[in-house]
């Protein structure tokens, strides 16, 4: 394995342990020229996923640019990085599963927005506002709407009566009486 400081070939093996939920192994490494330490990882070859990008280009998936993406949407909004990271992991298996390997990049998109409107509606019109190449405040109104409460599933509404059905029986929530 190269140095990633003198770009010396030798190197030695400190640890390993498995990483991302066994789908990886990481390597801390100590090079044999200069003593620089790095660390490697090494991950199960998939067949690899062709992304369509908008223009027509074809290039390969780049799970780091699909998470690099999501952690700037996310930014300050208490997302940890880690948890990222697994979203990545489930759409990178997702696509894996799938038999046609080659994706456009508004596919890819699509996966990330369902995620990321689960964890957080505003790093959900973050994303989408990059995604969808926003050109104005119409195109932000426009996503804010699929975001209200009107546009919500029987499902999504049953559970917030549910919940506040709950909070109104709980005794947190009554009156001291003194």
């Amino acid at each position: 394995m190269q140095c990633t400081y003198c770009q010396h070939t030798n190197s030695r093996v400190l640890e390993s342990r498995s990483a991302e939920g066994g789908q990886s192994i990481r390597r801390r490494r100590e090079c044999l020229n200069c003593k620089h330490r790095f660390t490697t990882y090494e991950r199960i070859e998939f067949v690899p996923i062709t992304v369509i990008k908008k223009d027509g280009k074809r290039e390969s998936f780049d799970r780091s640019k699909v998470l690099r993406g999501m952690v700037r949407a996310c930014e300050k909004t208490g997302i940890a990085t880690l948890q990222l990271g697994a979203i990545v992991d489930e759409i990178e298996a997702y696509l894996q599963q799938r038999p046609n390997r080659e994706v456009t990049s508004s596919d890819i998109g699509q996966l990330v927005l369902q995620h990321l409107r689960k964890e957080s509606e505003v790093a959900y019109v973050r994303f989408a506002s990059v995604y969808g190449n926003f050109q104005g405040i119409k195109d932000f109104a426009e996503t804010l709407s699929e975001l209200q409460p009107s546009q919500w599933t029987d499902e999504t509404r049953l559970e917030l009566e549910l919940e506040e059905i709950v909070n109104r029986n709980s005794p947190i929530n009554e009156p001291i009486i003194s």
